[in-house]
């Protein structure tokens, strides 16, 4: 991907952003060892689950890192089996994308929005009366049906309706199990450092998502509705339920990133800001294995 500048945040943002950025350093250590390489930190997955990826380290104050920082840092990911992937936002550490850039990675841009504490969200939409959308205990029978159907939402990228639907679901459920992640979710629910909502129609999910509390922030994620549901409406009442169950518990600041500007523009509809650019760096699609 091309370069693109980006602008230092408006200085009325920055309280924001920095709220954020300490967020983002703080989500993976419940879960990861950081390794220190100066001015970038990579956080290395132990035990089971999704890996992690390197980003800016919290609070330096030296040097930006350089294209030789990035190197050393993919030569360690590679060495231990890891995805080659960094993670950033843009208006926090500009110079970053022009390093990892350099060192042979492809650079792809989600935009980042954010519900601040002024900022009111809009009243949920309604729903027909078959629908319901709840925040799910740990123990709640739809819980791995309900984790299933992001990573189907996932498989049939964008916003259109497609044909995919109960059958998938029920097959990523088996894989899922297989590997442990229902009981990894419910331990998370139970711990409070995730919540799940999903969108239920005769008791069967439809859209789910989650949203990770950190202290006062937290960040909306892996809302995904199946493609034979789309255009229902289903993605901004799972929004509103999980801005509602964060605002209730005491979460001041709400944001997430979204996929693309298309994406975004439904997120706009629950409320939500731009406020910056998340960027995420990993090799080109058509280069996986590429050497930096």
């Amino acid at each position: 991907m091309t370069s693109v500048d980006h602008d230092p945040a408006h200085p009325a943002d920055r309280p924001l952003l920095d709220e954020i950025e300490r967020y983002y350093d703080a989500v993976p250590r419940g879960a990861a060892r950081a390794e220190d390489f100066g001015p970038l930190t990579l956080f290395v997955r132990e035990g089971a689950g999704w890996p992690y990826y390197a980003r800016p380290t919290l609070g330096h104050d030296g040097p930006a890192a350089t294209v030789e920082d990035v190197r050393r840092v993919l030569d360690r990911q590679r060495e231990l089996g890891a995805p080659e992937a960094f993670e950033w936002v843009a208006e926090q550490n500009p110079e970053l994308r022009a390093a990892v850039e350099a060192a042979g990675l492809w650079v792809h841009e989600h935009p980042l929005l954010v519900l601040a504490p002024q900022d009111e969200p809009p009243a949920p939409p309604a729903l027909p009366e078959r629908l319901a959308v709840r925040v799910l205990a740990a123990d709640a029978p739809e819980l791995a049906a309900a984790i299933a159907v992001p990573h189907v939402a996932f498989g049939a990228p964008g916003t259109g309706v497609g044909a995919a639907g109960a059958a998938e679901v029920a097959d990523t459920v088996e894989k899922l199990t297989a590997d442990g992640t229902p009981e990894r979710i419910a331990r998370r629910i139970t711990d409070g450092t995730t919540v799940l909502a999903t969108a239920l129609e005769d008791g069967a999910p439809l859209c789910s998502g989650q949203h990770n509390p950190v202290g006062p922030v937290t960040e909306v994620a892996g809302v995904g509705t199946l493609p034979v549901a789309r255009r229902r409406g289903l993605g901004l009442a799972v929004t509103a339920a999980l801005v509602a169950h964060a605002r209730a518990n005491g979460v001041r600041t709400v944001f997430l990133s979204a996929a693309d500007e298309d994406v975004a523009r439904i997120y706009r509809r629950a409320g939500f800001r731009p406020f910056a650019t998340a960027l995420i760096a990993e090799p080109a699609p058509d280069a996986p294995n590429a050497q930096a």
